[in-house]
């Protein structure tokens, strides 16, 4: 699982470097960068502890396969900003908030205390990246006149391979600026 999470982090500082860099040429605040520069920042400090401690339980990050998942969702959001918001920190960080809690716990009940620390760490700045995406992500609906929840259900069927899943942690994405009305009707429960 440590391994797991090392390599989502370790993509995720990609990512997050990648939007800036991809994206540069767009018409939009320098906060913006900023932004998603403070979020790599973050990443790298997280693969970091998690490699730390991978380190500490005798093994390294790399000595098991990973996936490429997180690239797929790069190459189908290439060609535009706002798809790339509403897929990478509105999908796949803001699922990270509905999962962690029970990692949590379940590291608790284990023992592993150390782990735990991390994810608890990993969790809270998570909550402020899904919040760079949802400030973005309604900057550019808003500058188009459209509305964020319905062009965030469009770009999600048109661009996310896989399944919109509860349960969801509907309070942490409140807090990071994703309310129910973005998501809910795209649930796999809901259809």
């Amino acid at each position: 699982m440590i391994h797991a999470l090392a390599h989502i982090e370790l993509n995720a500082i990609d990512l997050a470097l990648d939007i800036v860099a991809r994206f540069c040429g767009q018409p939009v605040p320098r906060s913006f960068f900023d932004g998603w520069m403070m979020v790599a920042t973050d990443e790298a400090r997280h693969f970091g502890l998690l490699s730390d401690r991978l380190s500490a339980l005798g093994s390294r990050y790399g000595a098991m396969p990973a996936h490429d998942g997180l690239w797929q969702a790069v190459d189908a959001t290439a060609h535009d900003l706002a798809a790339r918001l509403a897929i990478v920190p509105l999908i796949l960080e803001a699922r990270g908030l509905d999962v962690t809690p029970s990692l949590l716990s379940k590291l608790h009940e284990v023992g592993d205390l150390e782990t735990a620390e991390i994810l608890d760490v990993i969790y809270n700045d998570e909550k402020r990246h899904v919040a760079v995406g949802a400030k973005w992500f309604r900057f550019l609906c808003a500058r188009q006149r459209i509305d964020p929840a319905r062009r965030f259900g469009e770009l999600v069927r048109e661009c996310f391979r896989g399944e919109v899943k509860p349960p969801f942690n509907d309070r942490a994405r409140a807090e990071a600026g994703l309310t129910p009305t973005f998501y809910r009707s795209l649930s796999s429960l809901s259809q």
